[in-house]
């Protein structure tokens, strides 16, 4: 009986030590989602959430991932806050926030942890610092730059531009890689000037510009002052073309304004989700309209494109940060938007697109692709 009693109890405790790694195997990943919810990135944010929701809903293929979403505002200490909370959970990688100084602010947080941050920041910086652990899914400055004003140079054949730029870390980047892109071109700008978020008038700029002898203005904007931008231009009668960042391209922007006020505008960016060219698109589009209502833009695309690249990793076997990193530096990933291959830095996009407004409609039209852009240094 002592004999049995042994060997049960052995039994007992091999059968316990066969199921805790089996537990701890079944438990959830953890995959967080940091991104600005409130404050004037709001319409971008909810883009960028909204993307990342859907991967895990459509292309997680039966994998338990824990994704709890965080709203880091404006903030850099409100989005280092909100890392460092989320780095409690262990987690594999982090969608991390699309602007441009709270990813500066989170990248050393996320080196000191070892884990990739996942992000569509088009501020060139994040990935010139030398951190291992930031991927980028939106093509940055350094790359949609140059499809931007070859558009203008080329396409257009303007020859005086004037960027108008927001006074922060995006806008400077955007300046700073304009400025690159049109003197390869031979163009210089003629007039530059920097605006802040919480300004509600943009005449004064705008008749400036015009003064200095501008042919095209290039507003390199967040949505808010972009459509206000484009509201006060067409009500002015400045009767130049408008040839916007990206935040010009997005439903969101679109919505504020009506479609007389956009005829003729144009905008760079990623890709435009409401026109797909493969299944997958018209998957990805009807998914995101059911789930949301609305169409998407190209920051929900790319944070999509950018999650599901991720969770394929995941789905092949990289189970810790480190190997999430690893596959994400080696790999490319046919997106919907997109091939994503890394520069070597974390840059992962290399296209771009024009798209134009007829003033019939908030859709505009793909008029210009650019694809493997090299970027600028």
């Amino acid at each position: 009986m002592a004999t049995r009693i042994r060997f049960l109890s052995a039994a007992s405790l091999f059968a316990i030590l066969l199921v805790v790694p089996l537990a701890a195997r079944a438990q959830p990943l953890d995959f967080p989602v940091l991104v600005p919810l409130t404050g004037f990135l709001s319409l971008e944010g909810q883009s960028q959430r909204d993307g990342a929701l859907l991967a895990f809903q459509l292309a997680a293929g039966g994998l338990t991932i824990r994704h709890d979403v965080a709203d880091t505002g404006v903030s850099p200490e409100v989005a280092v806050n909100a890392l460092e909370r989320a780095l409690e959970g262990k987690p594999v990688a982090i969608v991390a926030s699309m602007l441009g100084t709270q990813m500066l602010a989170m990248l050393p947080v996320a080196a000191e942890n070892k884990v990739p941050l996942i992000t569509i920041s088009g501020t060139a910086k994040i990935t010139e610092l030398g951190n291992p652990w930031v991927f980028r899914f939106f093509p940055g400055d350094n790359v949609v730059k140059v499809a931007h004003a070859r558009y203008v140079v080329e396409a257009l054949g303007k020859k005086r531009p004037a960027i108008i730029y927001q006074n922060n870390a995006y806008g400077q980047s955007g300046l700073r890689y304009l400025t690159k892109a049109f003197a390869q071109l031979g163009v210089t700008p003629v007039f530059s000037e920097g605006v802040d978020v919480t300004i509600k008038d943009l005449l004064p700029v705008l008749s400036k510009a015009k003064a200095a002898g501008a042919d095209v203005i290039i507003p390199h904007l967040h949505a808010p002052s972009t459509a206000l931008l484009v509201k006060q231009a067409a009500f002015g009668d400045l009767d130049l073309p408008i040839v916007s960042g990206s935040a010009l391209a997005t439903p969101s922007t679109a919505a504020l304004l009506d479609p007389v006020e956009l005829q003729g505008a144009c905008a760079e960016s990623a890709s435009e989700p409401s026109a797909p060219d493969s299944p997958e698109g018209e998957r990805f589009l009807a998914e995101y309209r059911k789930q949301y209502g609305v169409d998407p833009d190209a920051y929900a695309l790319a944070q999509y494109d950018g999650t599901a690249m991720v969770l394929h990793a995941i789905a092949a076997g990289a189970r810790a940060p480190d190997a999430i990193r690893a596959a994400l530096a080696a790999d490319s990933y046919k997106g919907i938007a997109m091939t994503y291959k890394s520069d070597g830095a974390g840059n992962m996009a290399h296209s771009a697109i024009i798209v134009c407004y007829d003033g019939t409609s908030r859709t505009p039209k793909i008029v210009k692709r650019y694809d493997d852009i090299a970027a600028l240094k």
